[in-house]
């Protein structure tokens, strides 16, 4: 068993806290930049296009992370501290809203460059993957996000949380890595495939990590990422039946 006491601030510069969970996002998003760059001749994309889109993917995969936290996992708690709904710092972001975000700016990127949808965001997926595992190593280092109490052999205590809990950021963190590398090899596939395939696997293995979290939204009985999960499933699932109909 392991006791987290890991300090979430990497290191303070003329007092300002340059923190692990910002500098992850940062390297993700770099990473994202990286790939994409490599793959601008192939996206038919310019460099100015590249970096373009990478900062319009920023602005709104973070924003739409921020808006699914706050409207819809803990809108009570941040509508009573409204200066929180700011402190992106202090975590709290939804992976589903990032990838909606990320979605929708790719679609809107598409249109106004005339480019094809299905061929960026197929390109797209596999360093989000990637950044997704990055994403939940910053969740495990800012202790957030918890799993249920358990006497599982690798169960973490967490501060300011009551006994032992799994480690669900690290199984996520895992999972998120396994689906980069099952995507990065996958060429020559029909448009649409691996983007559809990628919300396919995300949801399917994050449903059944759900059970190992504390949830933090339930409805109904059912917790709210795993609700997300299964309507990204479904969007995966008919997205990919009708890809390869064409």
């Amino acid at each position: 068993m392991f006791v987290h006491n890991i300090d979430p601030v990497f290191f303070t510069i003329f007092g300002l806290e340059i923190r692990y969970y910002g500098l992850v996002y940062f390297l993700g998003f770099l990473f994202i930049l990286w790939f994409l760059y490599r793959k601008k001749d192939k996206l038919g994309l310019t460099k100015e296009q590249v970096y373009d889109y990478v900062f319009y993917l920023i602005i709104g995969s973070i924003t739409g992370s921020r808006l699914f936290e706050v409207l819809l996992y803990n809108p009570s708690y941040y509508f009573s501290n409204l200066s929180k709904i700011i402190a992106l710092w202090e975590g709290g972001m939804s992976i589903h809203g990032g990838i909606v975000g990320a979605v929708l700016v790719t679609y809107l990127f598409s249109r106004k460059h005339k480019k094809d949808f299905y061929k960026i965001a197929d390109f797209l997926v596999v360093p989000l993957a990637f950044f997704l595992f990055l994403g939940r190593i910053a969740n495990f280092i800012n202790a957030e996000l918890i799993g249920k109490i358990t006497n599982f052999k690798y169960a973490v205590k967490f501060p300011d949380y009551e006994g032992y809990r799994h480690p669900t950021q690290l199984f996520e963190a895992f999972k998120n890595l396994v689906i980069f590398f099952l995507l990065l090899p996958l060429k020559n596939l029909k448009k649409g495939v691996v983007f559809y395939l990628f919300l396919v696997l995300y949801s399917f293995f994050r449903f059944f990590i759900e059970f190992y979290k504390e949830p933090v939204t339930v409805y109904f009985g059912v917790s709210l990422g795993q609700i997300l999960c299964v309507a990204f499933f479904v969007i995966g699932v008919y997205g990919l039946y009708n890809v390869n109909l064409k």
